[in-house]
């Protein structure tokens, strides 16, 4: 199960730098000793070694390359009928992207909710998204660790789900990562070798060290081409007890074995520490707009003098989460009536005196202040390997088998009361057979692949005793606050599975594009998975032995049809249904999922638009309207795949109006509605003091936690809160031809409610950030400055079950610095 109550619905830095240090810059070292070897000439900085030459205003952001990562087939965005967005290098690069977060002001259908600070995946169209390497599903995270966007050649981000020929996805759309590789445009290997070195440093310490190196090379008389990448990160952090420390390499390897036969293999090795942040606790109105925060000390429950509550001395006291008001005079279980409003104080006072806080007060919080303690933390070691065989005989006929691996362990411990890991990896193999046929009529491209995924998981979460008011920010955690955790002790889990799953499939695609102007995307996909979970009881609380397998399959299909018309304008309208298998976010299937079959359903997606490439390709717009939705509302995973019904509006256009301006300007609309919610009247939810109308003193209960059902009377009241209706989006980029370049970026933002209830409204924002860069010969320095206007703002948290509980205070004005050597 995922991060559900009940079951319902750290500062370890400055070592090995030294090391590290110079084991980067030996890659100088090696380039100088290769490029000596090569007696290659001088590259100038209009003429990059190997690549071709990009014109400074566009950065390689309008697409006018191929984009084999939304349909299999090489088209352009603009040929292709759905709505994505590509990111490029030289994006990243010039306007200093480096989490995910930044991504929403170069892609219109993104926002993300905060999943308690850790930037792993986007919200997509309002739900959570995937992430996808060189087109292959990787393991779910919606929050496990911040997925690295550095080692990255181009960010392809597609809204809705994928097509049948990429397997089973979610609803909402995802994030394909191509990383950095030794071919150029064209296919062609670089002739000489060329790489970088970047130290970026920033406000609250802020230290990383990078470098890439990419080129041929040869052994014996077989010719490849390689790209290394390394990244170590040794960072400080706004927030109080929270750093990071990680390790990224990455290897990528290119090698035509024969004229008809190449191997593309490679790999990442991604090692982080840091810690989640669950932001504010004790939410009200008055502390978001104006920080004023209700101060007091919880019980004492630590009896054995340990210095942590152990679930034993938890259930010594009494409930410290009532559900409902079952153990008050004035009760009631009665639906849509909220539990919430039968709470009064006469019910704390009599029936749950242990929840009352001690020494209450108000003060001013920091943003600073957060939930995150001394001793939190979340670790994770995620490895990623491929080896792609491509067979490329002549005549439009091309076979490519892929291999994939990708795999994590996870542990994440957080003092409040929550904690879990995922030990689980996945390997898939897929064959895809690809004919071209050209004819007086057309070009007709056809695509067959049969696949098989496996995947292996061994997943435990406590969260039974998850208390985030027990702490008091002004103060910190101490013996009345700090849980003792599962995986601290080893036992007490509320969950603790282990099993696997394996899916069969084949595919099919075609591909109609008729010389009068029509396109038709015509495809097909059958899987079959078959699954087996099992729980440990002697890791439980309480637990008892539950075992189950089951076999589930499911058709997706897709059909697009587009048509040129003069100008470069391009309409287009896609139908399509997609399986998506309904995974926790250990890639866990619980065995009463298993058993009930609600861990395998669909999604319909109905989209329309028109596309535009005008002014000798450099501008390009877009404009889609859609509504998707889940076809099963009872199969739903709250944290990773929810069943939702979405409708929206996306606007997108850039504009490379001469070689030293770009200009990118994005807009989205968007609703998003609980679908399980609005069936069933209700939606499980922690309750939060606003919700708590009839309780006019909240330290009555804020030492534990009141649980309950949010009334959703309507289809308003199902819709999914912290995501705007409306974001907008603005960019340039000026480059002198002095070296000098100017970046600008706007994302303006909705006001927005914090959770289901929508009782806490955060206020409505405009985030600016401002940058400079200057290239002289080799070197680039760039500096830039984020929150430029120091505008206070919030991200929601978590919304269905915590939104009215917590939210995270972002961070103010901050500036990040890169030094670049390029050779």
């Amino acid at each position: 199960m995922d991060r559900m109550a009940l079951g319902m619905v750290r500062g370890r830095r400055g070592r090995g730098w030294t090391i590290a240090i110079a084991g980067l810059l030996s890659c100088s070292a090696m380039t100088g000793a290769a490029q000596a070897q090569a007696q290659a000439p001088e590259k100038t900085s209009e003429e990059p070694a190997g690549e071709d030459i990009v014109v400074n205003g566009s950065l390689n952001a309008l697409p006018v390359d191929g984009v084999g990562s939304i349909f299999g087939f090489d088209k352009t965005l603009v040929e292709t009928p759905r709505s994505a967005s590509t990111i490029s290098k030289e994006q990243i690069e010039r306007f200093g992207i480096t989490d995910i977060y930044d991504l929403v002001a170069q892609a219109p259908g993104t926002f993300t909710n905060s999943f308690f600070g850790v930037g792993g995946a986007l919200d997509i169209r309002g739900t959570p998204g995937e992430v996808y390497f060189r087109g292959v599903r990787r393991l779910d995270n919606p929050g496990n660790y911040p997925t690295p966007i550095g080692a990255s050649d181009r960010i392809d981000i597609v809204r809705g789900p994928a097509s049948p020929i990429y397997g089973p996805s979610k609803t909402g759309g995802y994030m394909n990562f191509v990383p950095k590789s030794a071919r150029v445009k064209g296919g062609a290997l670089m002739d000489r070798p060329a790489g970088e070195i970047t130290y970026t440093g920033g406000s609250w310490d802020r230290n990383v060290l990078s470098a890439n190196l990419r080129g041929p090379a040869k052994i014996g008389k077989a010719e490849f081409g390689y790209s290394l990448y390394a990244e170590i990160e040794d960072s400080g952090s706004y927030y109080r007890n929270m750093s990071t420390k990680q390790t990224i390499l990455q290897a990528a390897f290119d090698n035509d074995v024969t004229d008809t036969v190449r191997i593309e293999f490679g790999g990442m090795y991604h090692n982080f520490k840091g810690q989640q942040n669950g932001g504010w606790n004790r939410l009200t109105q008055d502390l978001v707009d104006n920080g004023t925060y209700i101060t007091g000390s919880a019980q004492p429950l630590d009896t054995n003098g340990d210095g942590q509550i152990s679930p034993a001395e938890f259930d010594a006291r009494g409930t410290f989460s009532p559900f409902g008001t079952f153990g008050c005079a004035a009760g009631t279980v009665t639906a849509p009536s909220p539990f919430a409003a039968s709470f009064t104080d006469a019910c704390f006072q009599q029936s749950y005196p242990q929840l009352a806080l001690t020494n209450v007060g108000t003060a001013k919080l920091s943003r600073r202040d957060v939930l995150t303690g001394r001793n939190d933390r979340l670790d994770n070691k995620a490895k990623t390997g491929y080896f792609d065989i491509i067979f490329n005989p002549g005549n439009d006929l091309e076979v490519k088998n892929q291999l994939f691996y990708d795999g994590y362990y996870n542990i994440n411990e957080n003092t409040y009361g929550f904690a879990q890991f995922h030990d689980s990896w996945v390997i898939e193999d897929k064959i895809v057979v690809s004919k071209a046929f050209t004819t007086s009529a057309g070009k007709f491209s056809f695509q067959l692949s049969p696949s098989i995924r496996y995947t292996s998981f061994k997943h435990g979460e406590d969260f039974t005793y998850e208390y985030f008011h027990r702490v008091d920010l002004t103060q910190g955690y101490n013996a009345l606050s700090d849980r003792l955790l599962a995986t601290e002790s080893g036992r007490d889990y509320t969950d603790y599975v282990l099993g696997h799953y394996t899916n069969y499939a084949i595919a099919a695609l075609a591909d109609l594009d008729f010389n009068f102007g029509l396109d038709l995307t015509l495809g097909g996909r059958y899987d079959s998975v078959a699954a087996v979970s099992r729980n440990d009881p002697t890791k439980i609380k309480g637990g008892t032995a539950a075992s189950a397998r089951g076999t589930k399959g499911g058709w997706s299909w897709t059909a697009s049809a587009s048509y040129k018309l003069p100008f470069g304008l391009i309409p287009y309208a896609t139908a399509a249904q997609q399986t998506t298998l309904i995974a926790g976010q250990g890639a866990e299937i619980a065995p009463g999922g298993v058993a009930s079959g609600n861990w395998f359903s669909a999604s319909r997606l109905y989209e329309g638009g028109v596309k535009a490439s005008l002014l000798d390709d450099k501008l390009y717009a877009a404009v889609s309207v859609y509504k998707q939705k889940r076809t099963d509302f009872n199969a739903q995973a709250i944290v990773t795949n929810q069943a939702v019904e979405t409708r929206g509006v996306e606007a997108e256009a850039r504009w490379a109006v001469d070689r030293h301006l770009l200009l990118s300007a994005g807009y989205t609309h968007v609703n998003v509605y609980n679908l399980t919610g609005l069936e069933t009247g209700s939606l499980f939810s922690f309750f939060g003091i606003e919700d708590l109308v009839n309780v006019r003193n909240p330290a009555l209960y804020l030492g534990g936690q009141p649980i309950g059902l949010v009334p959703i009377p309507d289809r308003e009241a199902s819709r999914r809160q912290g995501i705007p209706k409306n974001l907008y989006s603005l960019t340039g980029s000026y480059s002198f031809d002095n070296g000098i370049a100017l970046t600008g970026s706007l994302v303006s933002v909705d006001s927005v409610f914090s959770g289901q209830s929508q009782k806490v409204r955060l206020p409505a924002y405009a985030l600016v950030d401002l940058g400079a860069s200057y290239t002289v010969n080799n070197w680039l320095f760039r500096v830039v400055v984020k929150n430029v206007t120091n505008k206070q703002y919030f991200r929601a948290n978590f919304t269905e079950l915590f939104g009215g509980t917590i939210v995270l205070p972002e961070r103010p004005r901050s500036v990040q610095g890169s030094l670049v050597y390029k050779f």
